[in-house]
This record gives C-alpha cells, structure tokens and sequence, in this order.
C-alpha cells in the first residue's frame, strides 16, 4: 500500500504541465490579436485623417436627346438598341411629301411678288414717261401761247385802227368786221392755248401722284419678296428636318419608335449616350468637406471592375446639397424639424483611362471614392 501511494503523485506530474502550455499559446495569441487589432485600428485611423471616401458614386455621362424638330409620320427607321453611331448619321426618315409641297406653294408665292415687282416697276417707268410726254406738251402749249399773244396784240391792233377808219368811212364796214372778227378769234385761241396748258398741268400733276404711287408699290413689293423668300427658306429648312441626323457620336438607347409612328414637335424619342467623355459624380456627406480641396488626387475603384485602380482628380463642387435641387426640396421651417446630415455632390473627373477599359464603362455604374486629402 505503500508503494502504491508513493506513485501516484509520480503519475499526475505531466497533467500539471499541460495547462500550462495551453495558457501560454492562449496568451500569445492573444497578444498577437490585441496587436495586429491595435495595427489595424491605428491603420484605419491614419487613414482617415488623410483620405474621405464614399461609396454613393455612380458613372456620369453627357446624354443627347434625339428630338425632331417637326411633326410627321415615321418613314424609316435606320438604327437599332445599342448601335454606334457617329455624328451627322442618320437616325430616323420622316414623311417628307407635305414639306416638298410647303416648299413648292413657297416658291409659287415667291414667283408671283416678284411678277408684282415687275409690274409695279413698268407702271413706274410708264408713269415717268408721261410725266416727260405731259411736259413737254406745256412747253409746245407755252410757245403756242406766246404766238397767240403776239397774235392778239397785232390784231387788236388792227382792230383799233379800223375803229377809228371806219368813223371817218375811210374803209368799208367789211373791213372792219374782218379786223373784228380777227381779233376775237385771236383772243379766243389764246384762251383755248390757257385752257389747254392748265389742263395738261393738271395731267402732269395726275401722272406724278400716279407715279408716286407706283413707286411706293414697288418698295410694298421688294418687301413682300423678301417675306416670300424667308418663307421659301423656312419650308426648305423644315423639309430638311425630316432627316433626323445624329449630333454626337455615341452610342443608341432603346430605340422606342416604330415606321408608320406619328411624332411631334419636341418629342424626345430615345438618347445617345456620348462616348467622348466619363466622369463620377460622388456623393460626400457635409461633415467631409472640412479639408476637401478642387485638385486633389482621387482614386476611383469601380465594382464592375475591383481588381483595377483608376486615378481621377476632384475637379469641382456643387454650388448647392442634392437636396436643393430636388422636385420637392424640404422645408425645415415647416412642421417639425428632424437634423438630417446632406450630401454634396462632387465632380471627379479621370486623368488617364485605360483604352480597353473605357470603353466598357457605362453610365449609371457604382463606383468607391477615395480622395486623398494631403
């Protein structure tokens, strides 16, 4: 018995040890966790002394509506969802017959003012030219008229003389008569040459206010052919526009028209996604912007790319919150007031995109912003 209660301490020895070796390797790694948590703690923290970041980002891209200008009925449709088009391609044929027939009646119009014109001008010209006729009739009437006066002062002249002859019976009563009767007549074709002047003056005067008249017909002409004209070019211009041409390169969203379609003036009927620039559009919180500077350097990591980096730079800022802008922007001093932290939106914009990967970019894609403060 003795022996046996010697032994048993023995026996219990290396049972002893084994806690104790797990309570160390326990310990170590212990350690080892409150030091790499203190790391990354103390990492994490540096870091954000020097960097804000969000992930309320998305892809931004200039859009370009593709709006007809005119109303009318779709004749052809040349492009499909998701093509690439380049500017000046033509997207969408519009029936172009009652343009063609606009243009047609425009001409017309613009034909006739100016047969108006031409008109207007030849009774101007006819109007001057009896103006020139009637004139040169009062000259021959005053030269006539002068005759007539020398005429009518030698026979009441002889008209005189005889008078007095005829007292004295020196000549027969006949001879006098014929004085008499020379005189009257002379006195008589010298009134008719008066009358005949002050009508032909009356003439003159008529013909120039006809003239006039004429004249200011031509002005009401030239203009109204320029009225025509602008018509001409308006009709020209609209029937251009039933060519819908597209106004940037890029590539086609769903394209929601069909042939037979009737379209309006000003309906937007699908988009163009322009290829020629990309930019993020990040969404910081108010409480980030206390060291954000226009012109520090920001990475750009895209989800549907989160093995690849882009650099970018932070290039502007929005002059207000989104909510500003919104259909109905809140009104805190209505009702009753809940603190809501806003968000400002930031334009960042990339300093070299890889040429395979820009392609694949798409706007609308969800982007991580870190933007380095330092």
């Amino acid at each position: 018995m003795a022996q046996n209660e010697t032994a048993t301490p023995q026996a219990t020895a290396p049972a002893a040890e084994a806690p104790k070796k797990r309570s160390k390797a326990f310990l170590i790694v212990l350690i080892l966790l409150v030091v790499a948590g203190g790391w990354f703690g103390f990492s994490k923290y540096n870091h954000g002394k020097h960097h804000e970041e969000t992930d309320d980002a998305q892809l931004e891209a200039n859009i370009s509506p593709v709006i007809p200008r005119i109303a009318g009925y779709v004749k052809e449709v040349r492009v499909k969802d998701n093509q690439m088009v380049k500017k000046g391609d033509t997207l969408i044929i519009l029936d172009d017959r009652d343009m063609a027939l606009r243009v047609q009646q425009a001409e017309a119009a613009l034909g006739t003012a100016k047969t108006n014109l031409g008109s207007a001008e030849a009774t101007t010209n006819a109007s001057r030219s009896s103006i020139a006729s009637s004139q040169a009739n009062i000259g021959i009437i005053d030269a006539q008229i002068e005759v007539a006066k020398v005429n009518a002062v030698r026979t009441k002249q002889d008209y005189d003389r005889y008078a007095n002859l005829i007292k004295d019976h020196s000549i027969t009563q006949q001879q006098f008569e014929q004085a008499q009767a020379a005189k009257e007549t002379a006195e008589r074709q010298l009134n008719v040459l008066l009358q005949q002047k002050n009508q032909a003056a009356q003439q003159t005067n008529s013909v120039a206010s006809q003239s006039n008249a004429t004249s200011s017909q031509i002005g009401v002409a030239g203009a109204v052919i320029k009225q025509r004209e602008v018509e001409v070019s308006e009709a020209k211009l609209n029937l251009s526009y039933a060519v819908i041409t597209a106004q940037e390169s890029g590539l086609v969203s769903k394209v929601n028209v069909q042939e037979g379609q009737f379209l309006q003036a000003g309906q937007s009927v699908f988009s163009i996604v322009l290829s020629n620039d990309i930019w993020v559009v990040a969404n910081f919180k108010e409480t980030q912007f206390e060291k954000m500077k226009i012109g520090q350097k920001v990475t750009v990591h895209v989800d549907a790319f989160p093995d690849h980096s882009f650099e970018a730079t932070l290039t502007s800022f929005s002059p207000a919150t989104g909510s500003r802008f919104a259909l109905l922007p809140p009104d805190n001093s209505s009702g009753n007031f809940v603190k809501v932290v806003q968000r400002l939106p930031v334009k960042i914009e990339f300093n070299k995109v890889d040429d395979a990967l820009v392609k694949q970019l798409k706007p609308g894609m969800n982007v991580n912003v870190d933007v380095h403060l330092d």
